[in-house]
């Protein structure tokens, strides 16, 4: 993924643009473009495997078979790129993170969460942006298995944040007492993305 140029205010003009999308952002609509930091990996589902640890009271590891048996939510809703594009009608399905921490049981000094993928791509999180119904492990994309260029066969899903948050591939999360960047974070850009506030670069 290449830096966007600061300043990107998107196709459409003021009169035009969508009061759904945040600033400096254009409806991708049809388009799901393919941006990655690294080399899309071969990972079958049989090898896909996610766990919790790190603050928590009982670190948990689940396979592809016990995650796929909890039971589904949906995301119908945006999502935004800080490359300046947005989808403004997706539909993933997975499983809600609540779940997943509630089984691993945060300890109460946890506050922030590096999620991390199969490949070994990080990125920081603060722990209220994965709770309270705000993240997903999602699987299915459109009512189809995740293509592995999107991040299948599972993926990490924080859509009100700026897309780099949602980890392809995702393998799991280790709970902190602090924030420790990741990949972007650590190459300039913002700690936590948040679209609407365009916080797409450190300082901004």
């Amino acid at each position: 993924m290449n830096s966007p140029t600061r300043g990107f205010v998107g196709r459409h003009t003021a009169a035009e643009r969508d009061p759904r999308l945040p600033p400096g952002q254009y409806d991708a609509r049809d388009d799901f473009p393919v941006l990655s930091a690294e080399v899309t990996p071969e990972l079958a589902a049989a090898d896909w495997s996610f766990r919790i640890d790190g603050l928590v009271d009982r670190p948990r590891t689940w396979t592809w078979e016990q995650a796929r048996e909890l039971p589904r939510e949906r995301y119908d809703g945006p999502i935004h790129c800080v490359t300046s594009w947005s989808k403004l009608r997706t539909d993933f399905t997975g499983i809600g993170l609540d779940a997943l921490l509630s089984a691993a049981g945060p300890s109460p000094a946890a506050t922030h969460a590096v999620a991390y993928s199969h490949t070994g791509y990080t990125t920081n999180l603060a722990l209220a942006d994965l709770t309270d119904g705000r993240a997903w492990i999602a699987f299915d994309f459109e009512g189809a298995p995740l293509t592995p260029a999107h991040g299948g066969p599972a993926r990490l899903l924080v859509p009100h944040l700026y897309f780099w948050k949602s980890v392809k591939w995702i393998a799991g999360l280790r709970l902190l007492d602090h924030d420790e960047p990741g990949f972007w974070e650590v190459n300039g850009y913002h700690h936590r993305g948040d679209p609407w506030a365009e916080e797409r670069y450190s300082g901004d």
